[in-house]
């Protein structure tokens, strides 16, 4: 490339920038970002709803597991105390 077409692309870029900047920063621009930027906001309220109640569904979900864990518990214990009592019924009987 020679440098007359660089120095061409230079200026082209630079008026292209320059006209960039003015068309960004004019007031149908800024409208569209107010609007754009409202709907964003508006999205993430309804994300925030949906995490809120998948959250408390995962509360639950966590109660409910510790309950069965817990009831699980209670009945192995229940079984284990039941088989102490008939080996401690066998030596007895035993020793009889």
């Amino acid at each position: 490339m020679n440098v007359y077409s660089k120095l061409a692309l230079f200026a082209g870029g630079a008026l292209f920038g320059s006209a960039g900047i003015k068309l960004l920063s004019s007031k149908d621009a800024k409208n569209v970002y107010t609007h754009t930027t409202a709907a964003v906001l508006r999205m993430k309220e309804c994300v925030m709803d949906t995490v809120s109640t998948v959250q408390e569904n995962a509360a639950d979900i966590l109660a409910s597991a510790k309950d069965i864990n817990e009831q699980r518990a209670a009945k192995e214990e229940a079984a284990a105390c039941g088989e102490e009592k008939t080996a401690a019924g066998e030596e007895t009987q035993e020793q009889v």
